[in-house]
Order: structure tokens, then sequence, then C-alpha cells
């Protein structure tokens, strides 16, 4: 969550870039269309440049480069960073532009010449409307650091990356931001991807044909949307590897009105409340039907914002982890608000219950009501494993319309995440889609196709995430001798796995590249 030049025009763009090693001058073209898939300029803005060894010696200039680089390895190429502009739609198909990063390996290394395979990235949920992945150039700014993480994790090692910032951050002039609407935000993807390709060709760099999809928490579930769109279009994808993504989002979210509340859950629920209401037009009928008076006036438009969440919970925008109160809707939800089991659980969902809190009593009855009606397949007892046949309730809809249990995919997929995670449960996702594509399940996935790596496990015999899952152990016992679980739990989900899940999704990568599939 770091500050960049979001909200700049084209001409302040252009002196930041020169002032970053910028050559490429004003565009030649301007496409003004608003088109889906548009380049808005072209050839498109380069923010900075480097070749290996800068790229190195950056890495190598402070204490988390200096553990970036044990994680990637040594860049192998320099890399090109660009910022391009594209047409795209909103939650409710209105037309929008957005931004992101071209990110193009260069140098002689023969990983780095020619036509090059492309990684298409999903960046994690940012409540920042500043997030702008493509300028590393200030890594106290919102997206460089996911930036540069991405540039030594792929572009470095000879993938070319390209990276959306989504539509309602940066310079995307659309009011809010389409959060987990799996239809929009596969959609703008591809938009980004349609673009990219134009602005490689502009700029001479060969496209491989070869297309890799990864993302990380919010970038999970967009990552495997958008390889559910891409199949169902009948375009090519070579793999994917979603990271510790929401993917099962009606069992999630069920689960948390059921008390099992998550780590950022007030954040993640304004957000998604506002895009499923700008979709569908029918979660509440005001504000204040959802939420409690003290936050209701103008949260629709308090996400993205120009302040962190930090600055946002201390001006009492939000409060900072109680979703719900801590007097049930009924006495018969009192072993639910909040529940104690399973104990080592408990301290966690304690922390979603209170005063002040977000939701109201009433909204919350309605939605378990309904759950209770409607049941999940996976929440509150396993069952079906499929999501409510027909829920009721307006925003089970809609999160059972965004959910992933829907399709089979067709083409290699990595799933990626920790047990331990606070933030995006590993058993409610990852496993729950390990399940549902796995044999007996009707939707169950051809042999060999899926394969899933939990961080937090044991390397086994001849493992090929071994390096991984060691390495990521390390890294947990370094924050818990710092500063014990607590450290290590507000450090899980943001800091500690996603370096390790882009190695293995990288890894995963060049195995597939190497076997020719």
């Amino acid at each position: 969550m770091r500050r960049l030049f979001g909200g700049l025009g084209l001409g302040a763009a252009l002196v930041l870039a020169a002032c970053g090693g910028s050559d490429m001058g004003a565009p030649s073209t301007h496409d003004t269309s608003g088109a889906r898939g548009s380049l808005v300029y072209s050839p498109p803005l380069r923010i900075t440049g480097m070749d290996a060894a800068e790229f190195t010696a950056r890495l190598q200039g402070s204490a988390a480069g200096q553990g970036l680089l044990q994680v990637t390895g040594a860049p192998r190429c320099g890399v090109l960073f660009h910022y391009i502009e594209y047409g795209t739609v909103g939650g409710a198909t209105e037309p929008t532009r957005a931004s992101g990063a071209l990110m193009l390996p260069t140098g002689s290394d023969p990983a780095c010449t020619g036509a090059r395979p492309i990684v298409l990235y999903a960046h994690g949920t940012s409540p920042e409307k500043a997030y702008n992945i493509a300028d590393i150039t200030d890594l106290s700014r919102p997206g460089a650091s996911e930036g540069l993480l991405i540039a030594a994790m792929y572009a470095a090692q000879g993938f070319a990356v390209v990276a959306p910032n989504y539509a309602g951050y940066d310079t995307s002039p659309l009011p809010y931001h389409p959060y987990l609407n799996a239809e929009q935000q596969s959609s703008e993807m591809v938009d980004a991807l349609t673009a990219a390709r134009k602005a490689m060709k502009d700029l001479g760099a060969g496209d491989s044909g070869r297309l890799f999809i990864t993302g990380y928490s919010q970038g999970g579930h967009v990552a495997m949307a958008t390889h559910r769109a891409l199949q169902a279009a009948r375009q090519t994808v070579t793999a994917s590897a979603p990271m510790s993504g929401p993917y099962a989002l009606a069992a999630f979210a069920d689960a948390v009105y059921y008390g099992n509340v998550n780590l950022g859950a007030t954040l993640f629920t304004t957000l998604l409340s506002t895009s499923y209401q700008k979709a569908y037009g029918n979660i509440y009928g005001k504000t204040t039907d959802l939420y409690e008076a003290a936050y209701a006036e103008g949260i629709e438009t308090l996400l993205p914002s120009k302040m962190g969440a930090a600055e946002l919970f201390r001006q009492g925008k939000l409060p900072q982890t109680a979703v719900f109160s801590s007097t049930p809707p009924v006495p018969s939800m009192a072993t639910i608000t909040p529940p104690t089991s399973p104990a080592d659980q408990a301290a966690l969902f304690a922390l979603g219950f209170g005063t002040p809190h977000l939701v109201t009593n009433a909204a919350r009855l309605a939605y378990l009501q309904d759950a209770m009606a409607h049941p999940d397949g996976v929440v509150p007892v396993p069952t079906t494993g499929a999501p409510a046949a027909a829920p009721g309730h307006p925003m089970r809809q809609a999160l059972r319309k965004n959910d992933m249990r829907s399709w089979t995919p067709k083409r290699p997929m990595l799933l990626c995440g920790g047990r331990a995670d606070p933030t995006v449960f590993y058993g409610l996702n990852t496993q729950v889609m390990q399940g549902y594509w796995s044999a007996p399940s009707p939707a169950a996935a051809p042999a060999g196709l899926l394969n899933v790596l939990e961080v937090d496990s044991a390397p086994g015999v001849n493992d090929p995430f071994a390096a991984v899952k060691l390495g990521f152990a390390s890294a947990k016992a370094s924050v818990a001798a710092a500063g014990g679980a607590s450290a290590v739990a507000q450090a899980y989900h943001g800091t500690l796995v996603p370096p390790f899940c882009n190695a293995a999704a990288r890894a995963y990568f060049q195995q597939v590249l190497a076997s020719g599939m």
C-alpha cells in the first residue's frame, strides 16, 4: 500500500518519467475511442529501465531487496518499465479506462531476447486510489513494492509482464472499483492484455503466444476468473497459478457472517458491497440498510481512497476490525457472536466483533436467515461442496454469481497458499477448489492438470517445491523470533506468503514451458 503518481495527467507523467530514465518522449498516437482493449497512448510511456546489473545493484541496496533476491534469484535480464492506459468497462458495463504496467525483459541472455512468453498478473487488494504497479521508482508509494516483486520474479527472468492497476485506481475515472466482480475483472484483464500486445508490437517486442496467468489474494480470484473467461472464449491459456485467492467466494462470505471474521474484513466488506451495488443495484435500498449510521454516509465513495488504511481507521471512516456487533442479532446466535471454536482461531474471530462496528445487526440477521434456509455446500457443514442453488438474499445471489465453483480448467493450474492465512482462509478457498476439481466430483479436472502447494507444509520426498517450503519456514521463523505469533499473523498474508507463492508460480510456468504443454 504505497503511493504513486495516480491522478497525474500524461504531461506531468512524462516529466516524472524523464527523471526516471525515460527516452520515449511524447506518444505518436492518441486513441480516444474508448473501445475495450484500445491503447490510449502509443508508444506507451517508459517510466524507467535497468540492465540486469543495475537491477541487481538496486535490490542489493536494501535489506528488503536482499531478501527478495534470495527468493527470486539474480536477474538474468534487464527490465524496461512502461505505463499503459487502455479502454475497458466498469461493473455495470459502463465505458471507462484504466492503467497498468508493461514490463519487458532486455539483454543478451537467450532468456531475454526474441519473442517472450507473457505473464498476465493480477494484484492484491489496496484501499488506496493512487495504486500504480508500473512505477517502482519510489517504494513508499502504493503498488511499487508489488511491482518490484513481479519485475524481479518474472520480467528479470525473461517473461514479459502485463499487470493492470484495475478500473477505479490510479488515473482511471471510474469512481469506484469493481471488486471481486468476476465478469468485469476478467474482462478488464483481457482488455489490458489486448492493449499491451498492441504496445509490444509498437515497441518491437516479440510475443511468443504463450500466456501465463497469475495473481495474489484478490488477484488470485481475478486470475482464476480470467483463465475461466479465456477458456470459455477458446483463447490461449498456457497455464495459470492463482495464489491465496477467495475462490469459493459464497462459502467464504457465509463463514464470515457466521462469525469467522478474517483480518481486513472491514475494508473487504466495504469494497465488495459497493462493487455489487454498482453492478446489480439491489444490495441495499439505502446505505443504512447495511451499515451502521456512523459509517453509512459517503461510504459508497470511500474506497478506493486518497488515504491509506491506517489513516482511514484513525479518522473513524471505518472501524479497524469490528464488522459485527458483539450483541447477537437474536439470542440463538450468541454462540457465533463471536464463535469460540476452533479454539486456535477464537482470538482472531473475536477481533471482528465490538463497538463501534460496521454492519448492522439487522443486516447480519437477514443474511444468516437466508444462509440457514439455503445453505452453501461447504458452510456451515460440508455437504455438496457447491454453492447454494437458489439463495434468496441479494448479496448471497451476487456472491454465488462471482464464485469460482462453476467451471473446470482444461490447462495446467497451480494453486498456492498458506494453511494459516488469517485473511483469505486456505481451507475455505484453496482446499475447497481442490476438492471441487478432484475425483469423484463431477467437475473433476483431467488427471495431472491441477497442482496444489501449501507453503506451510513440510517438504516431501522428491518435492519440486521443497526450496519454497523451506524458504517460507525460514522467513516465518525470522518474523516469529522478532515479534512472536502476533507478528506472524499480521505479516502472513501480505508479506510472508507472496514471494514464495510467486517463486513457485514461476517455477511451474518454466516447467510447463520446458515440457511443451
